[in-house]
């Protein structure tokens, strides 16, 4: 039963998480209960704990953590300051003589907002404020309106360069690092960010594709679509002139840092720079917004941070208790071997999504499977790539999806719970069926990092 610990602290966090206790106090908290009582009864080694002040320095020293202001601060200037809603109005006018080019115009935004905000919640609600009341104004069913938006605001888990791709790239790096050092290998080879970003492109973008043919198939199913497409008359210099800046504005950011030219914390700082240069052309940058955006980016950026040095110490706690041992002999004595090993973890990681945000999962569960499973073989961007789809996947799915609830909190309520539950079942198997064509031919995630 002793070495069993480990689990017991886990399940510990998860219990007081569901009783609605901080994240971050919850790690740190949980974690020096169980340490003291463990050196308490002669089970744990309290020298464990005086490694945390280098790790607390590792990650103020961590340059790549830098990106993670700079790309929030890139995405809430966008939000805030309008350009998002110009960016809709404009595609759906380009889109308006096309059958269901309002569901068009939704997909294609929300990936763009998506790639720029990076935070789930941020893009649901966003989208849900800015199209849900068209769409349903239009003709378009509430299950199919609200699932699309619901599904398109997940995308900022997978489409690059997102927050959430830059954290999973820095931890799966050093848990790559640890699994090399495990196996004897005392010059270990490195993934960066830039890696994940470019294994991410592909499975994004056919993600993309997929949800725009799933709208285009099943327009004829809803008669109620036929009366869809808008009625104003295009204006091209406008559309073009709202649409230009910001999509320059990605393409320059993620075309920086695949090519080379900058690193994600560069890339990062040239993004916040020029959305703030988009917000005062448009003349929408006023004194109210940006103190509104460095409010949110503060607020947001200590989140991060302060989980971060949470899942630190739990890090600390559960190695010394053996975890990390005894992870790895559980992993390794399976039937089965690496497939049954990855299957396991990707399961756990589906369920632990209804109740962590990514990244909780990023910072604890991730350092604990990560080096186990790539001492086994795996690739590093295959698996980061798989990872992020699963939780988005996971924050899609009824009834405790993450996507739902932001999405419940900005709905009319004559919007029922029932129709949005209804609306993102097709979206998940969408999903779920991009997990599994991964999972048969890798090369979809690793071909293109491996070409560049």
């Amino acid at each position: 039963m002793i070495e069993l610990l480990p689990f017991v602290m886990f399940l510990a966090v998860c219990l007081c998480l569901l009783a609605g206790y901080p994240v971050a106090l919850t790690l740190a908290g949980v974690s020096f209960l169980f340490a003291l009582l463990g050196a308490l009864f002669g089970l744990f080694d309290m020298a464990y704990l005086a490694a945390f002040p280098n790790r607390l320095f590792g990650i103020m020293e961590n340059t790549t953590l830098v990106a993670v202001p700079l790309f929030i601060f890139m995405g809430v200037m966008l939000e805030k300051s309008k350009l998002s809603e110009d960016l809709l109005s404009s595609m759906a006018d380009l889109f308006g003589g096309i059958r269901s080019g309002l569901g068009l115009s939704v997909i294609l935004v929300g990936a763009l907002l998506a790639a720029s905000t990076g935070i789930v919640g941020a893009t649901v609600v966003t989208m849900g404020l800015m199209s849900l009341p068209t769409m349903l104004e239009r003709g378009y069913h509430p299950a199919k309106a609200s699932g699309l938006i619901a599904a398109t605001g997940t995308l900022g888990q997978i489409i690059p360069p997102s927050i959430a791709l830059v954290l999973l790239g820095d931890t799966l790096s050093n848990a790559y690092q640890q699994a090399q050092l495990s196996m004897g290998i005392f010059t270990p080879k490195t993934v960066s960010i830039g890696d994940l970003f470019l294994g991410a492109i592909v499975p994004g973008l056919l993600l993309v594709c997929l949800y725009c043919v799933y709208i285009l198939a099943t327009s004829h199913s809803v008669k109620a679509l036929a009366s869809s497409q808008s009625n104003n008359p295009v204006d091209l210099s406008k559309a073009v002139k709202n649409l230009f800046p910001p999509i320059m504005l990605i393409i320059a950011v993620l075309g920086s840092i695949l090519g080379g030219l900058a690193t994600p914390t560069e890339a990062a700082g040239v993004g916040a720079f020029g959305a703030t240069l988009l917000a005062v052309a448009k003349g929408k940058l006023t004194r109210e917004t940006l103190n509104e955006v460095a409010r949110n980016t503060v607020q947001v950026t200590s989140m991060v941070f302060f989980i971060l040095i949470g899942a630190a110490i739990f890090s600390l706690v559960f190695r010394g208790f053996g975890g990390d041992t005894l992870v790895e002999n559980f992993f390794e004595s399976l039937p089965g071997g690496v497939f049954s090993a990855t299957l396991i973890v990707m399961i756990v990681i589906f369920i632990l999504g209804f109740i962590l945000d990514f990244i909780e999962i990023t910072f604890v569960v991730v350092p604990i499977v990560g080096p186990v499973l790539l001492a086994m073989g795996l690739d590093p961007v295959w698996l980061g790539v798989m990872i992020a789809i699963n939780l988005q996947t996971s924050f899609l799915t009824p009834p405790f999806g993450f996507a739902l609830f932001y999405l419940r909190g900005v709905a009319p309520p004559s919007l029922a719970t029932s129709d949005m539950y209804r609306g993102v079942i097709p979206f998940i198997l969408i999903q779920i069926l991009v997990l599994i064509a991964i999972a048969i031919w890798p090369a979809i995630a690793t071909w293109l990092p491996g070409t560049l």
